[in-house]
Formats: C-alpha cells, structure tokens, sequence
C-alpha cells in the first residue's frame, strides 16, 4: 500500500496526540486521585430533614476560622438555618459546604465564586471555599427545578 508524506504525517500526528490524551487521563485518574463522586455519600431523600446533620441546618463553627454550612434544598427554598435566609461568615474563613436536596434536582451556585454544584436527591453535594473577600454573595439555583425557581435564592455575607 502506498501512502502519501503528508497522510503519514497526519496518521503520526493523530497517534502522538491520542497517546499524549491517555497519558494525561491516566495521571488524572491513577496518580492525582481525580475520581467521579462516591455513591458512599447517600441519604434517603424522604428522611433528609431526619438524618443529621440536615435535621439541623446552618452554620457551624468546626476549628478555628473553618466552619461547616448545612444546607437542604427544597420546593423553592434553600434552608440555611436562618429565617432570613441570610448567612454570616468571617473574612479568610473556610467554609465546608454540606448540601443535599429532598424533592427533586436542584443547581448550587453562589454567584462571584467557584462554588457550584448540582444536587440530587439521594445523594450529598460537598464543596470547600475560603473566602478572602468581605461582601454579599448570592445563592442561586441555576438547575430549573419548576414555577417558583426564581424565588430560590439566599445570602452569604463575608464580613470583617
């Protein structure tokens, strides 16, 4: 069979990348530990509001300067322990995001920061973030969960 330089050149080049892909996906998988979620972080979606600690939603301090926030999703309402929906959280404090979702599939965004998740029901959501600027920073559900998904919403403020 007799093959042009150019599609030799284009067939090696094809390879090279394709091992190059491997490569990284394998270091990533193998050597960093970068894995899909475990299905060990799982709750009865019809017992949330049971099971600890999302029987117990809010803010709670876990060392110094880090905090645990427990949030449970539902029907149009993030409960973040607080009737006013506002959370207060320390400048430079690390805050371990502890969320999960008793009806359906709900998004987790708070808006100015890389905090973003989706929850669904059965399953626990964890997210770590320091934050390092004071302000208010907006919680959104930015998964459309029905009619009332825009009133879905609550505060974070970062004060001195």
């Amino acid at each position: 069979m007799n093959m042009h330089k150019y599609e030799k050149i284009w067939l090696l080049f094809g390879t090279a990348t394709l091992l190059v892909f491997l490569t990284v996906v394998g270091v990533s998988a193998f050597y960093m530990g970068n894995q899909p979620p475990s299905c060990a972080v799982t709750i009865d979606p019809e017992k949330v509001h049971e099971t600890a600690p999302f029987d117990n939603p809010g803010l709670v301090e876990i060392g110094d300067n880090e905090y645990q926030l427990t949030i449970v999703a539902s029907a149009f309402n993030y409960d973040v322990g607080t009737d006013d929906k506002v959370v207060q959280i320390p400048k430079g404090a690390t805050v371990h995001f502890n969320v999960t979702t008793a009806d359906v599939v709900h998004g987790f965004e708070l808006a100015g920061t890389n905090v973003n998740m989706m929850l669904e029901p059965g399953y626990i959501s964890t997210y770590t973030n320091t934050f390092k600027n004071a302000g208010e920073f907006t919680l959104l559900c930015n998964e459309y969960c029905g009619v009332g998904h825009h009133m879905m919403a609550a505060t974070i403020e970062v004060i001195e």
